[in-house]
């Protein structure tokens, strides 16, 4: 079994623009004569490699911790595509991972600068599938992911955004992407890693 870690490094992560980065606090260090090293930290629930629950963009949507773990860990595929997603492209991610494992079209994750369509968010929201992952820090135009936000998160389809997919081939993986639990929160970082060969 080979495990890939798809994830961002915290203190020098992606920001969408507008959200504080986050900060690293050095409250003990054995080089300055102290017993131990201890670090403290602040940063948004959506910094770097994270979950959206559908909170983030519902007033009476899921929250984070509310969310059944199954939508975060079992069988994903990835899809390598650069540019909009159209709704035909979105239809054939789910149709080929299908083909590969019925199981692998719940979680579909595009590899690539990608930017997720409305028309491309409707058929990803009525395809049953719970969740969808992309390179970008958000998942629809970043200069207005309204829309394409409460398609998905309004059926359900948790968002795993800021994964790097760069050494990842297409196909199927087991993908492991829990947040953290976080009562009450429309978004926790993760940290995201797929395996492959799990059954060998």
């Amino acid at each position: 079994m080979k495990i890939y870690d798809i994830s961002q490094e915290v203190f020098s992560c992606q920001v969408y623009p507008g959200d504080p980065a986050p900060e690293r606090k050095v409250l003990g260090s054995m080089s300055e004569g102290e017993l131990y090293n201890l670090t403290a930290f602040s940063m948004c629930a959506h910094n770097g490699t994270h979950v959206d629950a559908p909170f983030h963009f519902l007033k009476d949507g899921k929250t984070v911790d509310t969310i059944c773990l199954e939508a975060f860990i079992g069988m994903a595929y990835v899809a390598e595509h650069h540019g909009i997603v159209s709704a035909d492209n979105a239809l054939g991610f789910i149709e080929k991972a299908k083909a590969l494992n019925p199981e692998a079209a719940k979680r579909i994750l595009i590899k690539g600068a990608a930017e997720v369509s409305l028309e491309a968010a409707k058929v990803f929201a009525s395809s049953g599938m719970m969740l969808l992952g992309n390179e970008s820090q958000t998942v629809g135009p970043e200069d207005s992911p309204m829309a394409v936000h409460q398609v998905l998160l309004g059926a359900d389809v948790v968002l795993l955004e800021g994964i790097r997919l760069s050494e990842i081939s297409e196909g199927i993986y087991l993908l492991n992407a829990a947040p953290l639990n976080l009562s009450g929160s429309d978004g926790a970082p993760c940290r995201a890693i797929l395996m492959d060969d799990v059954l060998g």
